[in-house]
């Protein structure tokens, strides 16, 4: 059975929590992550193999942006996610997916 929550006036709802966002339309573009404020993303990079790998300090001397094909967007935290949606409401590309959480 799906978790519920009340809105503010008392309606009945079933939020819908992040769980995944598809790598290969994701555009990287951070604006889920600038909305969100949970920490349940991050950016990363995607080398010439197709591995993820941890994006170093923008700002660091040895920092190569070369080193990545791409940059995409990953849950990290899917524990942290409210149900908000925004990151969904906000992403271009429509990579989020969503689904009710499962009372335990």
């Amino acid at each position: 059975m799906p978790i519920t929550g009340l809105t503010r006036d008392g309606t009945t709802y079933i939020p819908e929590f992040l769980v995944s966002i598809d790598a290969e339309s994701c555009i990287g573009c951070g604006r889920c992550f600038k909305v969100c404020g949970r920490g349940v993303m991050s950016l990363k990079g995607v080398d010439e193999d197709g591995e993820l790998v941890d994006l170093e300090d923008e700002g660091d001397e040895d920092y190569d942006d070369d080193e990545f094909e791409r940059k995409i967007m990953v849950v990290v935290n899917a524990g942290n996610c409210i149900g908000g949606g925004a990151c969904a409401r906000v992403c271009p590309k429509d990579c989020h997916e969503h689904a009710p959480a499962e009372a335990a």
